[in-house]
């Protein structure tokens, strides 16, 4: 027995009941989260249109779980692989499951858990930076009904992965624990977002304001910023690390580099002109956006704008804020899938704002505030989202590439020229994989062009799709391929008919 056990008596045994936890935030959140996934995967397969992108993607995560490397042709650094590489490891599952869906089709059900976790982090990081749980609901719903979600978040993009990872990255980075492999972790999933994809980087100032507002200048904040960058630096140097062991990070003769890849993001590409210039790509870009959805756009720029000077909300509106100036500068590159990255902090944004603007009133009034809000929404947001989540819900854009795949999988393997949606479906029907062939790389991969010693006589079928007929100018082998050949079965209204063409040997 201690001196100390004599002089104090023994705590008497605790009586008192153990504290549950409130798990009121879990079961809202996946409620809601639920509620969102049932839409989005209602008639996933027949809305929107399945585009070359995506089945890009998707075949090159068939080429990584087929060990054929990070792409079924030369890698070439165009994006970092690590998002198809996260598409491989599930999206063989739905086609188990269905073999008969059209393959972009499979891999859209293989994209639901992702977005499962994405609406889930809108609702996180809403309540890590203060606001009231009705409040990241409004955001969670406001996120997931939006028309743009409801279609954009339907497809195979790369920016889907990036964004959940740099809405974990801030979640980790305003954790209420403030444990140092918090902030490790935030760093090391800002660095998977950036190798999913990489124009993700330019939100990664928006973690460091929240790292910064969520540790104590003298004891946690250079210990928390280091941990973050150890996180961000040793994931993030496997990428560049990949291409110097292949001798492919500079630019040479003979090989892709990572290098030569950025110099062409950075300067080569041509831009989409200005989204205030009538007629450019970016402006014709932003009316579709509009089109699906003006209300959260909208209203997510102006929410975006004023949470800068609110403290809590500065993390999420400097993410905003950063991606509305990405897509305002003149000349710069914007592609369709941009907005992907734009409609979470836009979402969390209008919650936001909007709990400040109530939480202003005194507590008698807040129900006058929220039945206004209520009836706005009602009268305002509901009509104009009810038409664009309708079409998302009962719309068949797709039927024509299905039959045109039934089509195929029907017919004896042969050397056939197809765009990217129908790359995969032909593969898992026993075509050869050296025998179908994506219509981009007949002009411009030299390893096809080596296979095709007659050029496009020794092509027997080239499937003529809105994609490969968008511009055949640039690609002479393509635009021969539908000079010399003939429809043998078409498929689809008129505006986007896909045609089944047989390739006579004899030019026409």
């Amino acid at each position: 027995m201690t001196i100390l056990e004599l002089v104090e008596p023994a705590p008497a045994p605790s009586t008192a009941a153990p504290v549950r936890k409130d798990r009121t935030d879990l079961y809202l959140s996946v409620g809601l989260t639920t509620v969102v996934l049932a839409l989005l995967a209602w008639n996933i397969a027949g809305f929107p249109t399945a585009s070359d992108d995506e089945g890009t993607y998707l075949a090159q995560a068939w080429a990584v779980q087929h060990g054929k490397g990070l792409a079924h042709y030369t890698y070439w650094y165009d994006h970092p692989p690590l998002a198809w590489i996260q598409l491989a490891a599930g999206s063989w599952l739905p086609g188990l499951i269905a073999p008969g869906l059209l393959a972009v089709a499979a891999g859209r059900m293989a994209m639901l858990p992702l977005q499962a976790a994405g609406l889930l982090l809108v609702y996180v990081v809403g309540r890590r930076i203060g606001l009231p749980r009705w409040a990241a609901a409004v955001g969670l719903l406001t996120y997931g009904l939006s028309p743009l979600f409801l279609t954009m978040g339907r497809q195979i993009y790369l920016d889907s992965f990036a964004v959940v990872w740099i809405l974990a990255a801030l979640a980790l980075a305003l954790t209420p624990r403030k444990h140092l492999w918090h902030f490790a972790a935030a760093g090391a999933a800002a660095a998977v977002a950036v190798l999913s994809k990489e124009t993700i980087l330019v939100i990664l100032p928006a973690v460091l304001v929240a790292l910064w507002q969520n540790t104590a200048r003298s004891t946690t904040r250079p210990w928390a910023f280091g941990a973050f960058a150890s996180g961000l630096v040793l994931v993030g140097c496997f990428y560049p690390l990949y291409a110097l062991l292949r001798g492919e990070l500079f630019p040479g003769e003979g090989h892709v580099s990572l290098f030569g890849a950025i110099q062409f993001q950075l300067g080569s590409r041509s831009g989409s002109g200005s989204i205030f210039t009538a007629g450019s790509g970016a402006n014709s870009l932003l009316h579709s956006w509009l089109y699906y959805d003006s209300v959260l756009l909208v209203a997510g720029a102006v929410a975006t704008v004023a949470a800068l000077v609110l403290r809590r909300m500065r993390p999420v509106a400097v993410a905003g804020a950063i991606l509305i100036a990405v897509a305002l500068r003149p000349g710069g590159y914007l592609p369709a899938m941009y907005v992907v990255q734009v409609l979470p902090f836009f979402a969390i944004a209008v919650a936001g704002v909007l709990a400040w603007v109530v939480s202003r009133f005194q507590s008698w009034q807040r129900w006058s505030v929220i039945a206004v809000a209520v009836v706005l929404a009602a009268t305002v947001v509901a009509p104009r989202w009810y038409v664009g989540d309708r079409r998302a819900l009962t719309a068949n854009d797709n039927a024509a590439y299905v039959e045109a795949a039934r089509y195929l999988r029907a017919q004896p393997p042969s050397t056939v020229v197809v765009d990217d949606v129908l790359w995969l479906d032909c593969v898992n029907a026993g075509y050869p994989q050296d025998r179908v062939i994506w219509f981009y790389k007949l002009d411009l991969d030299s390893e096809v062009a080596a296979r095709l010693p007659g050029g496009w006589r020794d092509v027997d079928y080239i499937v003529s799709t809105p994609a490969v007929r968008q511009d055949p100018g640039t690609l002479p082998t393509v635009s021969a391929l539908l000079e010399n050949s003939t429809v043998i079965a078409s498929f689809g209204p008129a505006d986007g008919v896909i045609e089944i063409r047989q390739v006579s040997k004899e030019p026409s």
